[in-house]
């Protein structure tokens, strides 16, 4: 590593000393390394999601199994319900199956590449669990850091392209020593320092080496794509109530929201719209619409009640008690058309 970035190395280090976050998955400097499953754990929930949405979630799962052994035996609808309204379900999936698979080996494995065999745990998460839980030389690289690093050296190659030569660079300023630590003041720098607009450069430790700032436009950087417009979607749900219980289905156990409970709906995908037809005949009334952004689609789903017709719904599911409603795990599209139809009467 050359003297400049030996240098950065040892500024964000010395900064992160005075002004590491505290968060609940992380030790302080200089303290023994937390808790490998606390930092898989809370690595997983943090993905495409805020530090504050996860904090709850994170207390939650921990009060419920406090440990990866505890969570293997879980059933999984207990632990699809739990992440309910953390998103991108497929993780939760994962979650309980490397659980397994790490209740299987006898514990986490403390290296990348072994890591990166668990389900779930792609080159982030293994280099972010094999820095701070186990002290191994790993380069991690989220967005936060992605943008710090583009910043540092501005790189001008628009993303994702430019993703290789970031990579490049923080393998540059990665120390051989406190690589954990290093991982987590990039994280800090990025989510509080180095933001995506309004960057706080005169508190910016690494403002002295910054090549984005000696050009005046950091914000500039990283260069994004041109986004693409996302495709509008068009779904109906249907609310069936029966002596104070709503019919709730379980979706497949693959593709979007996969193995949660849900309201019966038409088939909608992010590819195509549903096909509109009910699943049994009857008198429906449109409640209204709820809307959702989907990573490759939005969705704008209509509710319709059932006013009057048969009793018993042609498809799979079960009854659930309406005054339990919040206790059924719907994700977050479906909580908002129980919401809608509910308070439309």
């Amino acid at each position: 590593m050359t003297a400049s970035t030996a240098d950065i190395s040892a500024l964000l280090l010395a900064w992160y000393d005075r002004h590491a976050r505290d968060l609940p998955w992380r030790a302080r400097p200089g303290d023994p390394a937390p808790d490998p499953y606390h930092v898989w754990l809370s690595e997983v929930m943090l993905q495409q999601t805020t530090v504050a949405a996860v904090k709850p979630y994170f207390a939650k799962f921990l009060a419920n199994w406090p440990t990866v052994e505890v969570l293997a035996a879980a059933p999984d609808e207990q632990v699809m319900a739990a992440w309910a309204g953390l998103g991108y379900y497929s993780r939760a999936r994962n979650l309980v199956k490397a659980a397994r698979a790490v209740a299987d080996l006898g514990g986490f494995p403390t290296g990348e590449a072994e890591l990166r065999k668990l389900p779930g745990l792609g080159d982030y998460t293994a280099a972010a669990v094999a820095a701070i839980a186990f002290g191994r030389r790993a380069v991690v690289v989220d967005a936060n850091v992605e943008r710090v690093v583009a910043r540092l050296f501005a790189i001008g190659e628009p993303l994702p392209g430019a993703r290789k030569t970031i990579r490049a660079r923080a393998d540059e300023l990665t120390p051989d020593s406190r690589a954990g630590d290093f991982a987590q003041a990039m994280m800090d720098l990025g989510s509080g320092i180095c933001t995506s607009r309004v960057p706080k450069c005169l508190l910016c430790p690494l403002s002295g080496a910054c090549a984005a700032r000696a050009e005046g436009e950091p914000e500039r950087y990283p260069v994004k794509p041109a986004k693409k417009a996302k495709p509008e979607r068009v779904g109906n749900a249907w609310w069936i109530v029966k002596d104070g219980s709503v019919w709730l289905v379980r979706r497949p156990a693959t593709g979007m929201l996969g193995g949660m409970r849900a309201l019966p709906d038409d088939g909608w995908t992010a590819q195509r719209d549903g096909v509109g037809e009910p699943p049994l005949a009857g008198d429906w009334r449109l409640c209204g619409a709820v809307s959702h952004v989907f990573t490759h689609a939005r969705l704008t789903l209509r509710v319709h009640a059932l006013v009057d017709g048969e009793s018993a719904p042609p498809m799979a599911g079960e009854w659930w008690p309406l005054d339990a409603l919040d206790t059924a795990g719907l994700p977050t599209l479906y909580a908002k058309a129980a919401r809608l139809a509910l308070a439309t009467g």
